[in-house]
């Protein structure tokens, strides 16, 4: 990765930025620029390969559709499953793709999806039902919808962890629902942007009706125990860190 610009420094957290420094930060990381790059060529293949337009928009809004279930499922199923540390082989992008970011919430570094996990399933998701309606016009036309998502997806997340209280009430209550997945309970509250499937599969919490806080929020049930059977995460982060992303900050400036 060629660091440029903004991330040319080391550590950035949210919670001590700015809106404008976020926007900046944002538009200069490489997977966001990927993301355009994809949405423009994919759009661009589909409007100019003479498919009829009405396919390709119903393309549009089935990716739109599926995005937020595809969403959903992985994050409550792999990402929080911690099956992934079990090998030696998949422990290292568990840690890359979730671990790290539930141990300091607020660290931009690792808050951004990494693209070689997100770019090919988000073509999981939208290109086959876009080539069944519209062949591979209607691929393309899905990629790019999933690609736009995705960007829209990210710049929410960072909002989320922002400290920064949105005016909009619909940011604001899905920063409320998400801060409550970081620092409360992480066996709900899924959606990050869209909570429909967390309100549909019984996983959705609010401050009316919130579970117990969780002593695993920070390091997802990966723990002396774990680590001792499933060495992997451990070695690569330097040992188990069972304390408060405040207690990590604070023995790194010290």
């Amino acid at each position: 990765m060629i660091k440029i610009g903004f991330w040319k420094r080391r550590r950035h957290h949210l919670d001590k930025m700015t809106l404008k420094e976020l926007t900046v930060a944002y538009f200069q990381y490489y997977a966001i620029q990927a993301y355009i790059v994809v949405a423009i060529a994919g759009y661009a293949y589909a409007l100019s390969s003479g498919a009829p337009i009405g396919p390709l928009l119903l393309t549009g809004l089935a990716s739109a559709l599926i995005y937020p279930l595809a969403w959903y499922g992985i994050h409550r199923f792999i990402l929080h499953g911690n099956w992934l540390a079990k090998s030696p082989l998949t422990a290292p992008v568990w840690k890359r793709i979730h671990y790290d970011h539930h141990q300091d919430p607020h660290d931009l570094h690792i808050l951004f999806g990494a693209l070689y996990t997100t770019l090919p399933t988000v073509a999981a998701a939208t290109m086959p039902v876009g080539y069944v309606l519209a062949g591979w016009p209607g691929a393309a036309f899905g990629l790019a919808t999933g690609a736009v998502i995705t960007c829209f997806y990210e710049f929410c997340h960072c909002i989320e962890h922002l400290s920064y209280k949105p005016k909009n009430p619909i940011l604001a209550r899905m920063k409320q629902q998400h801060m409550a997945h970081h620092f409360h309970n992480e066996q709900g509250n899924f959606g990050i942007t869209n909570f429909m499937w967390d309100r549909l599969f019984g996983t959705l919490y609010t401050n009316a009706n919130r579970p117990p806080k969780s002593a695993t929020v920070f390091n997802l049930g990966y723990d002396e125990g774990m680590a001792s059977r499933y060495p992997w995460v451990a070695k690569l982060s330097g040992g188990v860190d069972t304390g408060t992303p405040r207690d990590r900050r604070q023995r790194e400036a010290a």
